[in-house]
């Protein structure tokens, strides 16, 4: 049995912290982490891959595309959402070029529609609704 793991990279403590409470809340049993950069998130992902990123694009240090770009040649079957406050075709373009599975704009996205993201991410990978543990399918 292995537990679903959530990576969150965000700058913004306010904005990190809403969204792991709302994850805590809607699925108990999901690991969490965060990470403020993009080295910490780096960090993070070599001591326990995640199952799914949540990805500012704009971070100190380092472009969140970039990372994404890097995470998704050396980790595939990472699923990455690109998380901005900017709803311009061309943020969105490049998500997607540089490997991003989903995006979702920060200000309008409601908390129903991340958890129904996430619960849909869930079963595309093969776990239960609350993230305790991967059914028999494997990634």
């Amino acid at each position: 049995m292995c537990a679903f793991k959530t990576l969150i990279v965000e700058d913004n403590p306010l904005f990190r912290q809403t969204i792991l409470d709302i994850l805590s809340a809607q699925f108990p049993s999901m690991v969490l982490e965060a990470a403020a950069d993009g080295t910490t998130a780096l960090e993070r992902i070599g001591e326990a891959l995640p199952d799914l990123i949540l990805m500012d694009i704009k971070l100190p240090g380092e472009n969140g595309l970039h990372l994404t770009e890097h995470i998704k040649k050396k980790h595939p079957g990472v699923v990455v959402v690109v998380l901005t406050s900017y709803d311009w075709p061309e943020y969105r373009e490049a998500a997607y070029k540089f490997g991003a599975n989903h995006f979702m704009i920060k200000g309008s996205s409601t908390k129903k529609e991340i958890v129904e993201l996430i619960e849909s991410i869930l079963a595309d990978l093969g776990f239960s609704s609350n993230g305790a543990q991967r059914n028999n399918r494997s990634r």
